[in-house]
């Protein structure tokens, strides 16, 4: 019989010219991955029928044998050379030795009848939910399994190439991507659907809990909104309203509020830290919160105290028109010396030589909170040595923007904070927040471009008193009736 050999690139076009060459009742002995494809070895459909004569004849044989006397046994023949399949022709191998084997197993006693197999009995298998996580671990570990049991198989199993089995169709692994991006998609739609009901259960929930505390609490619940109009977040809202016993009236209720807030705030009374000590200071912030106006303010309180010798003036602003000159105009007026630095290196020189003052207050460039060059900034002024730096905060910025500010500029090497356009801003709530949630010292406040009159100490009271202010009824920011809870609702989904 002719064993016909078909290579191809792949094992679908090497399957397609073997049904070509002797149609669908061909017999595939065996396929592998070879250099540059697939090959497969096959019969015609006819050669079963030969096989099946030759198993007859064989049968036969048999039973005549048993009235004669047994001939003297031949030898066995040899069975064929395998064939080579690295060899570029058609195969050719002899059934011969696939008949002799036949009548040899034959002309064995036949075994006996296999009892009959006791009824099996199958687990309860339940539905199982494929999610994408799940196929993908499936179809790496069938593909791991495959490839480990290949080498042990021998030449004749089905080869693993590249990872893949080859009688496996491309078709496969293009649905299985299919179905797991599809399953990726509906989990991401079930993930949304959940989340989506996740928050209108907490808006629910957070719209019980506020008439509860409303009912039980009224005081509480008032002085709630009342923090949330001020502009407080609800962070810290929440944290002074806690102070607050449940049978108090509105004015024990504010009262409470403020002595907590007061515990909160960190305010500094007396200049002593700063100006008596003395040190390097460096003003940073956004642009157009007054820095150069504020260290103006600031060297004019070091010369009152210790006079226009012991103080010194830098500044790096060289990007604003005319920032340079403004601070030489006050340097004159004080009779303080203005030097001008363009890089760190040069800071670092200037330092060096102004050692032996008691304060030299850096006057930087100002620029967004999201400008690259604020780490640029802080880098700069930490290589010059022990340079603290006071963080500038617009009083009149709502509070997201001036936590975007603290995060910029925050650091170890901040002294605190100086609130700046108090005189503007219509409450420093928004300002405290930010303060009390980042730790930051209030060193100084200022309400005015005056030199250096408009710049103070903070007076406790005085940063209570415009925190805690009340909005009129006819306001639009007051918040009426359950708006306060609609609001923390909103915040808490």
């Amino acid at each position: 019989m002719n064993v016909k050999r078909y290579f191809a690139p792949t094992a679908r076009e090497a399957l397609r010219a073997l049904k070509e060459a002797l149609g669908p009742d061909a017999i595939v002995l065996s396929n592998r991955a070879v250099e540059g494809g697939v090959e497969i070895l096959a019969l015609p459909g006819e050669a079963v029928g030969a096989l099946q004569a030759a198993n007859r004849a064989a049968v036969a044989a048999r039973s005549g044998g048993e009235a004669r006397v047994a001939a003297p046994a031949q030898p066995a023949p040899l069975p064929a050379a395998a064939p080579s399949f690295d060899d570029e022709a058609d195969f050719q191998v002899s059934l011969s030795s696939l008949a002799a084997s036949a009548a040899r197993n034959a002309s064995r006693t036949a075994p006996r009848p296999a009892a009959e197999p006791a009824p099996v009995v199958r687990a309860f298998d339940p539905p199982r939910i494929e999610t994408a996580d799940y196929t993908m671990r499936n179809r790496d570990g069938r593909l791991r399994a495959a490839a480990n049991a290949a080498p042990r198989a021998g030449g004749d199993a089905a080869a693993v190439f590249s990872g893949r089995a080859v009688g496996r169709p491309a078709a496969a692994d293009e649905f299985g991507s299919a179905r797991v991006r599809e399953l990726q998609e509906t989990n991401a739609r079930l993930m949304s659907e959940l989340t989506g009901i996740r928050g209108m259960i907490e808006r629910q929930l957070a719209g019980f809990a506020w008439g509860e505390t409303r009912r039980q609490a009224p005081a509480r619940a008032a002085m709630l909104g009342e923090l949330l109009e001020a502009g407080f977040s609800a962070t810290i809202a929440r944290k002074l309203v806690a102070s607050v016993t449940e049978d108090a009236d509105r004015i024990e209720a504010r009262e409470a509020v403020g002595a907590a807030l007061d515990r909160m705030m960190h305010a500094c009374g007396s200049d002593d830290d700063l100006l008596e000590r003395g040190g390097v200071f460096a003003l940073v912030g956004p642009t157009g919160v007054g820095k150069t106006t504020t260290t103006a303010k600031l060297a004019a309180r070091c010369v009152v105290r210790h006079g226009a010798g012991r103080l010194a003036l830098i500044t790096t602003d060289g990007y604003r028109i005319g920032a340079q000159e403004q601070l030489r105009i006050y340097g004159r007026i004080l009779g303080v010396p203005v030097f001008s630095v363009r890089d760190a290196a040069d800071l670092r020189q200037t330092l060096a030589g102004l050692r032996n003052k008691h304060m030299v207050l850096i006057d930087t460039m100002g620029m967004s909170q999201r400008d690259r060059m604020v780490a640029e900034q802080a880098a700069m002024l930490a290589g010059a040595g022990d340079v603290r730096r006071l963080l500038l905060l617009n009083a009149t910025a709502r509070g997201d923007t001036l936590d975007d500010v603290v995060r910029a500029y925050a650091g170890d090497d901040l002294a605190g904070c100086i609130f700046t356009k108090v005189d503007e801003a219509a409450s420093l709530a928004p300002a405290l927040d930010v303060a009390v949630r980042n730790g930051l010292d209030i060193r100084y406040l200022t309400n005015g471009q005056r030199v250096p009159e408009d710049l103070h100490l903070p007076n406790r009271a005085y940063l209570l008193h415009r925190a805690l202010r009340e909005h009129a009824g006819a306001s639009p920011w007051h918040l009426d009736g359950d708006e306060a809870g609609m609001l923390l609702a909103a915040g808490g989904a």
